[in-house]
């Protein structure tokens, strides 16, 4: 058996933290799962699948030992599906994969981090034609937005589903930071979701612009005011999430993000009948 996951454990994940997935808050919220905790990696689990978390809290990474934590979570959920994301793949589990994905967190650092003067200039011009406000709230307004980038864009299935989760998870998120750029008329020409949950670090979980009501460098107001934001809580850094693209990695690098931790995603298998994990995290399998 496993314990209960307490608000200890909470706590100390908080202060540990060095990627988004240590947020317990973010990760139970966007996934609807249950947390775990086995010995110094996280999880969550729910129904026949489990998603494992390979970056350990306390030491160092061991493919070894992280192969070892993983068998264990296998034993007591018995999931038909299990995803590891971790910086490297342990060898049993990368034989088992039925899909892979591989990138790098960004990190940026809010003590060395200089803002270039010409990025500056673009936002100062840009922020007399913005009103931008820090809210808890996602709108009707967030939503036409969101609806917007969908129908113009095609996104992987996960990150759509990101952003599906949004109403839900601030909602429940106390720590969600909603911030917006709002033009002369105050329509909503972009914004930004925030979580400021852990100790070390705000996370940037993602961003929309408007091409209705579109502003030149509206996101680049948002992310000088993140930036202002999180240096007046005394934070470190702020982790920008993963590279993604070429194109949101360009948007992140120009700013000062740096790569800095490897990310490796892992599907396994282990039932008789598969369905994608979007449909899963949806509900699709009870």
């Amino acid at each position: 058996m496993i314990q209960p996951f307490t608000l200890n454990d909470e706590r100390d994940a908080l202060v540990r933290a060095y990627v988004p997935e240590h947020i317990p808050g973010l990760m139970t919220a966007i996934s609807r799962a249950a947390p775990f905790r086995l010995d110094d990696c996280l999880g969550w689990a729910k129904d026949d699948w489990v998603i494992f978390i390979g970056y350990p809290l306390e030491q160092e990474f061991s493919a070894a030992r992280c192969e070892q934590l993983v068998a264990r979570a296998r034993e007591i959920y018995r999931p038909a599906y299990l995803w590891f994301i971790g910086p490297e793949i342990p060898p049993a589990l990368a034989r088992e994969c039925r899909a892979r994905q591989s990138d790098h967190y960004l990190r940026l650092d809010l003590a060395h981090t200089k803002i270039k003067s010409s990025l500056q200039r673009e936002v100062n011009r840009a922020a007399q034609l913005l009103t931008v406000e820090a809210t808890r709230a996602w709108t009707k307004e967030h939503q036409a937005l969101t609806d917007e980038l969908m129908q113009r864009e095609q996104l992987p299935p996960l990150i759509a589903e990101l952003y599906r989760a949004m109403p839900e998870y601030i909602a429940q998120c106390p720590t969600a930071r909603v911030l917006n750029a709002r033009d002369a008329r105050g329509a909503l020409t972009a914004f930004f979701v925030v979580e400021l949950a852990a100790m070390q670090f705000d996370t940037y979980v993602l961003g929309c612009y408007s091409k209705t009501n579109y502003v030149s460098h509206a996101s680049d107001v948002l992310f000088a005011r993140m930036i202002e934001d999180a240096r007046a809580r005394g934070k470190p850094f702020l982790n920008l999430g993963l590279g993604v693209n070429e194109g949101i990695t360009r948007f992140k690098t120009k700013w000062g993000g740096v790569p800095y931790l490897p990310y490796e995603f892992c599907e396994c298998f282990y039932g008789t009948k598969r369905t994608s994990l979007l449909d899963l995290l949806l509900g699709g399998i009870r």
